[in-house]
């Protein structure tokens, strides 16, 4: 694909996944959707919430491995 072929402006193929909107301080928090325990996000955060044990073991599986 040369630059002539490339899309101009700030349109993209592929849209960022909606990153969790942050920790909230209490209850009600939404349920992990590996394992189903609460997890440290509010009920109202889109996308994909998992509770800390699965984020982590996540982590371990995405990253490079060498």
């Amino acid at each position: 694909m040369d630059e002539v072929d490339a899309p101009a402006g700030p349109e993209s193929y592929c849209p960022a996944p909606a990153a969790p909107a942050g920790r909230v301080a209490g209850p009600p928090y939404a349920d992990c959707v590996e394992c189903g325990k609460p997890t440290e996000y509010g009920v109202a955060t889109p996308g994909r919430v998992l509770c800390p044990v699965c984020e982590w073991q996540d982590a371990q599986r995405s990253a490079c491995s060498g």
